[in-house]
């Protein structure tokens, strides 16, 4: 068959989509400047392009997307690899250039293989769920129901496989969380017994000699002599057992003291809480103690802060999958101890015995754990004695003094925790008994908003059966921290060190003036 010429001296291309049902297409004849060209091709597939005249070399972008080959002096075959863009350039015998932007798009067979194969893994792993998947644009659409947020979640991971996905899933509105309530029991046993024994001597004149004979342990009696004044003896332990011979200026003072200590401690804290959410509580208060803050000069302020003290615990439950109930807790008693606190500048600060426990652990409902236990004995004892003088067999037991003190310390604490479920409406509440009973009440009626026996029902909106995924994530997110009520400012008290300066000597009297009439 011989070739007809072309009608006119423009180029003309025929666009011959291989595979495809695209009709041949004659595009427009070439301006008189070099101008792009618009060429869409799907990944997978081919097309010829058609020239006039004779083509001199074809040029490609970007060859991992198109494919350009010439299959002819006339014809180049371009196939799409890759879904994207690139440019295609061709030059023409006597020196025109075409020049093509190439779009490749998506292979809706693979588009439409790749999509079901998605759909199979969802119903294969959410069964009985109504999972919908739409593909637009290279972005995955995400609709339908499903149980809970998990399976939303699974089936975002799912559907993310084919690209940016949007979860536009529906939740089924969850039962009520679960709660639990942690008892603590903290038993307490604190013994002591403690023995002392000495003696001091001492002499208020005997053979002219003041004095007295002490191994320093315990205190002795303080002698003071004036010079006009009588001797004068002063006790600084009234507990002492006190011998005194005036006649033989002689006195002795004996310690005998056997001391027994027992303190008993019993805390039983409950607290409630939701599964995954944190509870504290505090039963006890707050001491002040100063703290200082430097400054320039030598100088500083003493900020007076707030310590709190009691019987205190803090936990998180976390419900297993095995059912059972992990705990974070921290349970701590403590109280003030004024014999090891300090004393400054007038201020006495006391000190703090804490017994507290912080562990992890996984049990079930209602068994317990002894978290904690502390058996703690001691044994503490001193003997002084005078060299030599104690060492004398029976008259060696004057100049000697023992003190003896055993402690005995036993601490257990256990926890329980339980679930449980809110007290019905019209069920009796615990209740505190007072031993007094209280004034009768100036109102007639309770101090309360009246109850819907007065008000009627409250017009409530029944509760959907599910809810956007967005929603309930944002229900379960921990709400608003609690606003403590505004704490007093802090104290600022001026510190000033004492420094004893030296005395200074004093001046020297001014001189007397002389008499009248005296010569100078």
């Amino acid at each position: 068959m011989r070739r007809q010429p072309p009608p006119t001296a423009s180029a003309v291309f025929v666009f011959v989509a291989a595979l495809t049902g695209f009709l041949p297409v004659n595009a427009q004849a070439q301006a008189p400047q070099e101008s792009m060209r618009d060429l869409q091709v799907q990944a997978g597939k081919s097309i010829i392009l058609s020239s006039p005249v004779p083509i001199e070399r074809v040029a490609v972008g970007f060859g991992d997307i198109v494919d350009a080959t010439a299959v002819g002096p006339k014809e180049v075959l371009v196939s799409g690899r890759t879904p994207g863009e690139t440019s295609l350039i061709i030059w023409q015998q006597g020196g025109n250039k075409l020049m093509f932007d190439v779009t490749v798009r998506p292979s809706r067979t693979t588009a439409n293989n790749r999509i079901d194969a998605i759909r199979r893994e969802l119903e294969k792993e959410l069964p009985g769920q109504n999972v919908n998947v739409t593909f637009e644009n290279d972005t995955v659409f995400l609709r339908g129901q499903v149980k809970s947020a998990m399976g939303a979640e699974r089936a975002t991971a799912i559907a993310s496989t084919l690209g940016k996905t949007v979860n536009l899933l529906y939740v089924d509105v969850p039962p009520a969380a679960a709660q639990i309530l942690l008892k603590v029991r903290f038993v307490s046993v604190d013994r002591s017994v403690s023995t002392e024994l000495g003696l001091n001597l001492v002499s208020t004149g005997a053979t002219n000699t003041i004095g007295g004979v002490s191994t320093q342990q315990f205190s002795q009696p303080r002698v003071t002599t004036t010079d006009n004044g009588p001797t004068q003896l002063t006790l600084s332990d009234a507990l002492n057992i006190f011998l005194l011979r005036p006649d033989l200026n002689l006195a002795a003072t004996l310690r005998a003291m056997q001391r027994n200590l027992l303190v008993e401690v019993l805390a039983e804290p409950n607290v409630l809480a939701i599964d995954g959410k944190q509870a504290s509580f505090l039963a006890g208060g707050e001491f002040p103690f100063p703290m200082l803050q430097g400054g320039g000069g030598g100088l500083g302020q003493v900020t007076v802060q707030f310590r709190e003290f009691g019987v205190r615990i803090n936990f998180i439950p976390t419900i297993t999958p095995r059912g059972t109930i992990r705990l974070q807790v921290a349970p701590e008693v403590s109280a003030l101890d004024f014999a090891n606190g300090l004393n400054i500048q007038g201020f006495q600060i006391p000190a703090l015995t804490v017994r507290k426990v912080d562990t992890e652990i996984e049990l079930q409902a209602g068994q317990s754990f002894a978290i904690g236990g502390l058996l703690d004995n001691r044994l503490n004892e001193t003997l002084s004695k005078i060299p030599l003088l104690g060492d004398i067999p029976l008259l060696g037991k004057i100049f000697r003094s023992k003190a003896l003190n055993r402690q005995n310390t036993e601490l257990l604490v256990i926890i329980t925790p339980e679930l449980v479920q809110p007290i019905s409406n019209g069920q009796p509440v615990p209740d505190v008994r007072f031993p007094r009973p209280f004034m009768e009440p100036n109102s007639a009626g309770p101090m309360r908003t009246p109850g819907m026996d007065v008000t009627g029902p409250a017009p409530v909106n029944p509760a959907p059966e599910s809810i956007p995924l967005e929603t309930l994530l944002q229900s379960l997110k921990p709400g608003s921290t609690l606003k403590q009520p505004n704490a007093a400012p802090q104290q600022q008290m001026p510190f000033i060190p004492v420094v004893n300066a030296p005395q200074a000597p004093p001046a020297p009297a001014p001189p007397a003036a002389a008499p009248a009439g005296t010569p100078k």
